[in-house]
């Protein structure tokens, strides 16, 4: 659902532009459309201060989302720690963090080699066509 940067940290797994939004205070006078659906932090914990419009998802990202949050919702942040850390893409990185590739995550979840290459193709398209409508 995100052509995000993954990485490692010492918690589990991370998704590097997520993690940089909930950390970063904006700047005065600016306006981050984040800050209207997500509190900042307290204590590394943020809280949904809106739901965000429905019509942004597709229904298999919504039914992803629900799925995820039946499985994991209730459980603590350590807790969820613990459960990251059993994850095959993840590793320890000793205080730093370490880059963690698609096709990582893509063979734990059992795809073959010929679905890895398709999805990390279909990425780069991705990040190609969102590079071509950043502003300059």
């Amino acid at each position: 659902m995100t052509t995000d940067r993954y990485v490692s940290m010492d918690n589990g797994p991370v998704v590097s532009r997520i993690y940089d939004l909930i950390r970063e205070e904006p700047a005065p006078g600016v306006d981050l459309i984040w800050r209207h659906y997500i509190s900042a932090p307290q204590g590394w914990e943020v809280a949904l201060l809106a739901e965000p419009e429905p019509s942004e998802l597709s229904r298999a990202e919504e039914a992803l989302i629900q799925e995820i949050f039946a499985t994991y919702g209730n459980l603590t942040r350590w807790d969820l720690v613990r459960v990251s850390h059993e994850l095959p893409e993840w590793q320890d990185p000793k205080g730093s963090a370490i880059p963690i590739q698609y096709s990582d995550i893509l063979r734990a979840g059992n795809k073959t080699e010929t679905e890895v290459a398709a999805v990390e193709a279909e990425l780069e398209s991705l990040a190609a066509t969102e590079a071509m409508l950043q502003p300059a």
